[in-house]
């Protein structure tokens, strides 16, 4: 099949990380890939969660919200979090968690804000990859203020999303392909080659277990891309 807009079936959309886009934040990007654009924003409070007060550990967690323009036509905004956005927000914040040593943060509490400007599908997608980028910027100026005597980081974490489409195996969606697939999935994986989410629904008909290793592997294959732009987004602020 060919696709809307000229892409290889393995092929990642065009994906931009600009970092420190917000200046009273402690860490922020714009991430851009394709037609879909998220700001991600951390703020940093030197307190944590009710269960955890007294252990030493700190906590991420995550906002998440579209802005009422973000699509062709404007959808309200959310007085409250409905139960998509709640389940987005969950899966941002178990994400970022596995890329960090919770333990060796202090009791601090990193709140990661993921604000859609536009969606073109793979808006959850990154805010992960584009979250983890702004969480190490906010994490980096701890440590050069000596607030934190390293990093804490485990390893890279970045997520993107795959289908099947007309029986095709295809690599970041865009909205037209998310609509129209049989099968799609929001793979989430760190450096290291593991696997911390994948999201699986078939629409309508169900798929195969080879059809599932394919999927895995094109994932595999694109967060590998990914974390090679993060790396390069965080060598821009962070010389080596």
């Amino acid at each position: 099949m060919t696709r809307a807009d000229g892409r290889a079936n393995d092929e990642l959309r065009p994906t931009k990380i600009t970092c420190g886009v917000q200046t009273f934040s402690e860490g922020s990007v714009l991430i851009e890939t394709g037609l879909t654009r998220v700001l991600c924003a951390v703020s940093i409070e030197d307190k944590v969660p009710r269960f955890l007060r007294g252990s030493g550990q700190g906590w991420i967690t995550a906002e998440y919200a579209m802005l009422p323009r973000a699509t062709l036509t404007r959808s309200p905004r959310e007085r409250t979090p409905r139960g998509r956005t709640q389940e987005i927000q969950r899966l941002i914040g178990r994400s970022l968690r596995a890329a960090i040593d919770l333990e060796r943060l202090g009791e601090r509490t990193f709140t990661v804000d993921c604000d859609v400007l536009q969606a073109d599908a793979g808006t959850r997608t990154a805010a992960i990859t584009g979250g983890y980028v702004a969480l190490y910027q906010a994490i980096a100026a701890l440590v050069d203020e000596r607030r934190l005597p390293d990093m804490p980081i485990r390893a890279a974490v970045a997520a993107t999303s795959v289908g099947i489409v007309d029986g095709e195996r295809l690599l970041d969606l865009c909205y037209g392909e998310d609509a129209g697939a049989q099968a799609d999935f929001n793979v989430v994986m760190t450096a290291d080659g593991e696997f911390v989410e994948v999201q699986g629904t078939a629409e309508g008909m169900p798929y195969s277990r080879r059809a599932l290793d394919d999927v895995l592997s094109l994932a595999e294959q694109g967060i590998g891309q990914l974390i090679d732009i993060q790396r390069d987004a965080i060598a821009r602020i962070a010389p080596a």
